[in-house]
């Protein structure tokens, strides 16, 4: 099992978008994937036509047990998609409350790897949508995953969020025996404003180490899938951005790879 987590410190950066199209693109080899949901509105879940304002059961249930999780709880909470090769763990509205639990009762911070664990041989690749917020879901989504994909939007507002994002890795990864590698990920890119232009030049030029060097280009096909609740490459397999996700795809792929030759 193959763990990526899509997180940034600030919203409507595409990260519900990049998650699913990555998704997409890998059940669409024939991997079994799983995506959770880890963020309180629920747009992944939502994405797939499910309601986090009616779910009773959902990835807020991982946390309702002092940190554990029971055997087979994870299992039973996975929801179908419209996609055969990919399952969702999903949210629900009742996840806003996680963080005032978490500070009476403590120890929240591995509950999404000890659920994975029990999920290790039924999936390839699991992609985790993370909250725009640094609390106990991002916290759960960062200790779980070996990759982590930061979506950035092509404006100077989002530089802001990615270095809050780079700030709380570095804090992250003093916990950690490995540093988590990551990637940031340009999106919403539109070559035909200024804007976008000089912030694709600032993040090549301040970053180049962690970058990914191409971008996902504003689509509205993008946003066409996601109305019609399916993943974009089952939408429009060669619009622009299925075209550069499958692209970005390639690039992550090659770098696990290399990762676990490094390691070997």
């Amino acid at each position: 099992m193959r763990v990526w987590a899509v997180a940034n410190q600030k919203g409507g950066v595409g990260k519900t978008t990049t998650a699913v199209a990555l998704a997409g693109l890998l059940a669409d080899q024939g991997q079994r994937v799983l995506v959770v949901d880890l963020d309180p509105h629920g747009s992944m879940t939502s994405y797939f036509g499910h309601d986090p304002d009616r779910l009773t059961s959902s990835v807020f249930n991982l946390f309702q047990h002092k940190g554990q999780v029971p055997d087979g709880l994870a299992e039973a909470l996975l929801l179908d998609t419209t996609h055969e090769n990919i399952r969702l763990l999903p949210s629900s509205t009742a996840l806003a409350t996680l963080e005032r639990q978490s500070a009476a009762q403590g120890g929240f911070g591995l509950v999404l790897s000890r659920a994975l664990a029990q999920l290790w041989n039924d999936f390839e690749y699991v992609l985790i949508d993370s909250p725009p917020l640094l609390g106990v879901s991002m916290i759960n989504a960062l200790a779980a995953c070996e990759q982590l994909v930061i979506p950035v939007q092509t404006e100077f507002l989002a530089l802001k969020g990615l270095e809050r994002m780079v700030n709380t890795l570095d804090m992250v990864n003093r916990s950690r025996k490995q540093g988590l590698p990551y990637t940031i990920v340009p999106t919403l890119f539109d070559r035909r404003t200024q804007a976008s232009l000089s912030t694709l030049r600032l993040l090549r030029r301040d970053y180049q180490d962690h970058m990914w060097q191409a971008f996902i280009p504003i689509d509205t096909k993008l946003r066409d899938a996601s109305v019609a609740g399916v993943v974009p490459s089952r939408h429009d397999a060669n619009s622009r951005g299925v075209l550069a996700y499958r692209a970005l795809l390639r690039y992550l792929l090659a770098q696990s790879v290399t990762r676990r030759e490094q390691v070997a």
